[in-house]
């Protein structure tokens, strides 16, 4: 039994390797805070196939499930055995608190796990890390989690933020500018991401800031959001949505609104994102690559399971995308979940 599983581990490895090789790899892991690292030499795989759970937020976003097809095509070069678990609303965080706690009972050797509340979650993954399970996170940069997992995976939400800023000031800086900002749901995702936005404008007496509101990361409360702001401050100039679903929501209020000069901004790079940025209803967002970040993440997550993987941080890429360059973006639909509506 143990040289069949070091057979298949070997295998599974070097499926990997070659798959991560061709999807330009991951780069070298920055170190978690001090603390902050579950040892990897604790991982102890249970199953011949490695059976990986991922646990997005939640379904209702398209980027989850873009990062989860990239977790899927190197689990399927790899040969193991992948699963999608998730509540359907970002907002149900005790749905999820509930999913986690079942899929500790089945026998799994890898959760890969995007949260809206880590300190709820930490209790779990505590003991998902103490009975030897791989924990590794997606879509974020914490570099200290409540509590010790086993590595992160995702952009400097911060940097990425910020360099939407820096792009608006250069684009837009010339004349003052009333701004309104969506926040997410309270936590550590909506902090960072409203933060880098908020120091890339700090100093810039051309941007004032003057609401700022949550939109509860999804249309409907981007819409709502759009709509309450634009109506208490009908001179805003310029709207920042800490991701795209927000801003299309926004968008939507706009129109409706009759308020087509307003330069939108969103974060993601979700297709839907880019579609409404070709179409000229969004001005421009942060691409974060979902797609190829989940094919990181799967590598990575192989690797720890392997004992090849060293812990820490990888840090996927970004770029700023205006209507030019989400309609290049949008050309490579080999690179996107979903697929684009046309082509472009």
């Amino acid at each position: 039994m143990i040289n069949s599983f070091k057979t298949i581990a070997l295998a599974a490895s070097l499926t990997v390797a070659a798959a991560a090789a061709q999807a330009g790899d991951y780069p070298t892991p920055v170190p978690l805070k001090e603390g902050a690292q579950a040892p990897i030499s604790a991982i102890k795989p249970r199953n011949e196939t490695f059976r990986i759970a991922y646990m997005p937020p939640a379904t209702e976003f398209n980027y989850y499930i873009a990062i989860g097809e990239g977790i899927k095509a190197v689990g399927k070069e790899a040969g193991v055995d992948v699963f999608m678990l998730a509540p359907q609303s970002g907002a149900d965080i005790n749905g999820q608190m509930g999913m986690i706690q079942d899929v500790l009972t089945q026998d799994v050797d890898a959760i890969i796990f995007g949260t809206h509340d880590e300190f709820a979650a930490a209790p779990l993954l505590k003991k998902a890390v103490d009975q030897g399970i791989a924990v590794l996170m997606i879509n974020s940069d914490i570099p200290n989690f409540p509590t010790p997992i086993h590595g992160v995976v995702g952009y400097s939400q911060r940097n990425g933020t910020h360099a939407i800023a820096d792009w608006a000031i250069e684009t837009y800086g010339d004349k003052p500018l009333k701004v309104g900002i969506i926040e997410g749901q309270p936590g550590y995702h909506s902090t960072e991401r409203v933060g880098g936005f908020l120091d890339g404008i700090e100093g810039n007496e051309n941007f004032n800031v003057v609401v700022s509101i949550d939109g509860k990361w999804n249309v409907e409360g981007g819409n709502t959001a759009g709509m309450d702001i634009l109506q208490s401050h009908p001179d805003l100039d310029l709207v920042f949505a800490a991701n795209d679903y927000m801003i299309i929501g926004a968008s939507f209020a706009a129109k409706a609104l009759g308020r087509g000069d307003l330069i939108m901004l969103g974060n993601d790079g979700d297709t839907s994102g880019l579609e409404e940025i070709a179409a000229g209803n969004i001005t421009a967002t942060v691409n974060t690559s979902p797609y190829l970040m989940g094919k990181a993440a799967m590598s990575a997550t192989l690797d720890a399971l392997n004992g090849t993987y060293v812990g820490g941080w990888i840090e996927t890429p970004t770029s700023i995308e205006d209507q030019a360059g989400a309609t290049a973006v949008l050309q490579e639909p080999e690179k996107l979940f979903p697929q684009p509506s046309k082509k472009y």
